[in-house]
């Protein structure tokens, strides 16, 4: 099968799931396969919550639309064509998917596929439907996808190389228990926003979406802002006020009752609006319904740190205050070339 085969079944699915909108979804009769495909996904959406509670119906339509956006033949042209796909000896890579947010493993998935190898895929417990599903539509369209394509009930087996994702715990597993073979292992990344003060509240509002959306639960979700010495917090408070009725969600209102109920016990200074508390903290990693925040003397030094302390941030967001930082809103909008952790996976499989 060839690399232009692979791209244009990539581009059908991504026809496929631009049908699909949290406001109303409108079946296309020119997107393939869709007698078998169309109703089932909508029934699966609406039914993820059911499978993790975290999986609300817009976040998974925002997993679905951002994923349909990234699917077309112009982006997967300019993804590619920095690469030689011509001396691939096709071999079996295996893959332990995280389950925090929809989809989240899709684009490795994608990756061993592109480069021609075999995937065998170990999904995570919170997340055993929406990528199956995707699978399943991509082997309707071009069949010949369907010996390349294996899931796993049980351990990973006769696999040739891994990419595993999961804590810093678990890291530590996958590091011994994959030690004889070639791998990828991701650990815990957090991602950053750096202010200085002159932002607008549509600047806020984005950085909202930024850290509220997946409830916050995702790697390039904004878990810590950097603010200039003196900065005060309320322009911060008022442009993320649209994000308020994240508290009615019953998961998130008992993370932040639970943690903020453990910053008070602790005598930590909050700064809290109903839905959201803010703590100056060190670490990169805050809690669901939290964000650290640090203050900084001057960009230089900030830039500095940033730099030592890269393996710790997936990515950062900035009104170009720091080189390579992300617009607000636009954290949880990778372009295809985007890779976790600043490590390319098609490098690494096209290697093998």
């Amino acid at each position: 099968m060839t690399l232009e085969h692979k791209k244009n079944t990539l581009v059908e699915l991504g026809k496929f799931l631009s049908q699909f909108h949290l406001e109303k979804s409108v079946p296309n009769p020119e997107v393939l396969k869709n007698d078998l495909f169309y109703t089932a996904f909508l029934d699966l959406i609406e039914l993820s919550q059911s499978h993790n509670g975290w999986y609300t119906q817009e976040n998974v339509y925002f997993a679905v639309e951002s994923w349909a956006k990234a699917l077309t033949k112009d982006n997967l042209e300019q993804w590619l064509s920095k690469y030689n796909f011509d001396n691939v000896n096709p071999k079996t890579v295996g893959l332990v998917l995280a389950g925090n947010i929809p989809l989240v493993g899709f684009h490795d998935f994608i990756c061993v596929l592109l480069s021609g190898h075999h995937v065998q895929v170990k999904t995570s417990s919170n997340d055993q439907m929406l990528l199956p599903f995707l699978a399943n539509y991509l082997t309707s369209v071009e069949p010949a996808l369907l010996n390349c394509i294996h899931f796993s009930e049980g351990k990973l087996t006769d696999f040739d190389a891994v990419i595993a994702t999961g804590s810093n715990n678990t890291a530590r597993y996958f590091e011994y228990y994959f030690k004889d073979k070639p791998s990828i292992i991701r650990k815990n990344r957090n991602s950053v926003a750096v202010l200085n003060g002159s932002e607008t509240a549509a600047d806020f509002e984005a950085l909202g979406e930024d850290i509220f959306r997946y409830f916050g639960l995702g790697c390039r979700n904004i878990s810590k802002i950097f603010v200039p010495k003196g900065y005060v917090f309320d322009s911060f408070f008022e442009g993320i006020f649209k994000y308020q009725d994240v508290i009615h969600y019953e998961k998130y209102a008992n993370n932040y009752d639970y943690n903020k109920a453990v910053f008070l016990m602790s005598n930590f200074k909050l700064l809290d609006n109903g839905f959201l508390t803010i703590k100056e903290d060190a670490s990169y990693a805050s809690p669901i319904s939290s964000v650290f925040y640090e203050f900084y003397d001057d960009l230089d030094t900030l830039k500095a740190k940033l730099a030592d302390e890269k393996d710790q941030i997936q990515c950062i967001s900035s009104n170009n205050l720091v080189p390579n930082s992300i617009p607000f809103g636009k954290t949880q909008q990778p372009e295809l070339w985007d890779y976790a952790d600043n490590v390319d996976t098609l490098e690494f499989l096209l290697k093998l």
